[in-house]
């Protein structure tokens, strides 16, 4: 490879991991040991690449595809990027990966042991948004996060070596929410891919068709739906969130506490903004955050 092409290697791959600064939740934040930052930044980084394939937000030029050994035609066909990927996350685990951010995971993966499922996971995900853009009931939103969020939490109590099935299954409750509550905040650029996380049990329930949805603000009936999903993830929060910190200790409760209490502050801001996500995601702020963090532990050192 030539040295434009390693700079242009590189530039992709910082790009796709610069977006951590913009999720609700402290990704790798500074206070966990060097090593845990680096194996769950390279898990990040992994996350970020399918879902931007997915979503089809990858970098201009085509840079990714190519490194998947896309073809040129080929380089805007999800499904064919999502395949090449795969491929390369097989090789992961049995050879030598093509795509720097695979190459910066296969020492996490050897390190801890970790299996391809949950990566694989987050692949079938991306590959069902493609295909599937409507959701009947609750249910079958839960089953689309079980692939689309829960797999990172595991892939966490992974590289911290404190996987239990009761871990997982908190893990579990707090991926959905956090997934559940990121689909409320983007009701208006998902309407925009053409696609709808809000089931259509519920949206019949509260009278909101589609056309609601692509309003300017939100009505009555639309604030309505959303208050009553942001409960629904607001419970799935409480059952996770500070049972799963207070069955750990250090500073990875504190971790475990933070991805919860983005979670919660994500939903204040919804709350705070009278529900109606139309006009563009409402935000967390900084201090709210720290608030909720604060909580997170109080409640953890009661579960612990």
């Amino acid at each position: 490879m030539t040295d434009r092409g390693r700079s242009t290697t590189g530039t992709t791959a910082r790009a796709t991991l610069d977006k951590a600064a913009h999720e609700n939740f402290p990704v790798a934040p500074f206070f966990l040991p060097r090593a845990w930052r680096e194996d769950l930044m390279a898990i990040y980084g992994y996350a970020r690449l399918v879902d931007d394939i997915g979503d089809g937000d990858l970098a201009p030029g085509g840079a990714d595809a190519r490194l998947l050994g896309v073809a040129p035609g080929q380089a805007e066909d999800r499904l064919a990027v999502l395949d090449a990927f795969e491929a390369d996350l097989r090789r992961v685990f049995d050879g030598v990966p093509a795509h720097p951010l695979l190459r910066a995971l296969q020492p996490v993966v050897r390190r801890h042991r970790l299996a391809p499922e949950p990566f694989l996971g987050l692949i079938a995900a991306n590959r069902q948004d493609q295909l599937v853009r409507r959701y009947e009931t609750w249910d079958d939103l839960l089953a689309y996060c079980a692939l689309s969020a829960n797999p990172v939490g595991r892939l966490v109590l992974g590289v911290t070596g404190t996987t239990t099935p009761e871990r997982v299954r908190r893990s579990d409750a707090v991926c959905t929410a956090l997934q559940v509550v990121e689909h409320l905040q983007d009701v208006a650029e998902d309407l925009g891919r053409d696609r709808i996380y809000l089931p259509a049990q519920d949206m019949k329930r509260f009278c909101v068709s589609e056309d609601d949805l692509a309003r300017p603000t939100a009505g009555a009936s639309v604030r309505a739906l959303i208050a009553y999903e942001a409960d629904r993830a607001r419970r799935l929060l409480d059952e996770g969130g500070a049972p799963l910190a207070g069955s750990v200790r250090g500073r990875l409760r504190l971790l475990l506490a933070g991805f919860t209490a983005g979670g919660y502050a994500a939903l204040d801001a919804v709350t705070a903004a009278g529900y109606d996500v139309l006009p563009g995601p409402p935000r967390p702020t900084g201090p709210n955050l720290l608030r909720q963090i604060a909580n997170v532990l109080r409640a953890a050192r009661t579960e612990g």
